[in-house]
């Protein structure tokens, strides 16, 4: 025998000793389809998850966000709110003193100063309610610490016990925020 012959028969010998365990290309190919679906479904788990988590991330950065613009809506109203508080204090002195110079005067003073005073006032009392200001309605009223100073106690028959008796300085309001309380009589 030649040297081809032998390797001939010994590759029979090799094919004869080994078991026909070997797979069939059709059972292959099904084998990796089975393989490429289970790694297909678990490719798509984590996607859906991972947009899950990216839809939370969305929500709660949208909550956020409208949560930042109330605020800053809010704290932009309160500042407008009281922007103006610290002018409307000194002018309230003014008033004050307003007030005081027309019920001191109005026996000795000229009657047409005094109806031109009195426009002058009314005048200014309407600027100050046109910019939210409003005045605490105080006497006969309830004693209540939120709007009321109380400085004194009296015995008087003219008011029950716990109300205002007398005002002695008005309290005045801005935007329904208290800026100045009333100074009173308190009534035992």
């Amino acid at each position: 025998m030649t040297n081809s012959e032998e390797k001939m028969e010994e590759m029979k010998e090799e094919c004869e000793e080994t078991p026909a365990a070997e797979e069939t290309p059709q059972e292959a190919s099904e084998e990796s389809e089975e393989a490429d679906g289970a790694a297909e479904e678990k490719a798509e788990e984590k996607a859906g998850e991972e947009d899950e988590e990216l839809k939370t991330k969305y929500l709660r950065l949208m909550a956020d966000f409208q949560n930042f613009r109330r605020r800053t809506e809010k704290d932009k109203s309160d500042i407008y709110a009281r922007a103006n508080e610290s002018i409307v204090m000194e002018l309230l002195t003014v008033s004050d003193n307003f007030e005081r110079a027309l019920a001191e005067d109005a026996a000795s003073a000229d009657e047409n100063f005094l109806k031109g005073m009195q426009l002058i006032f009314d005048q200014f009392k309407g600027v100050l309610e046109k910019f939210g200001v409003a005045e605490i309605e105080a006497e006969g009223a309830d004693f209540d610490p939120n709007f009321h100073n109380a400085v004194m106690m009296e015995d008087t028959d003219k008011v029950e016990s716990g109300k205002v008796s007398e005002v002695l300085q008005k309290g005045y309001t801005l935007n329904g925020r208290v800026i100045r309380a009333s100074m009173v009589k308190v009534a035992n």
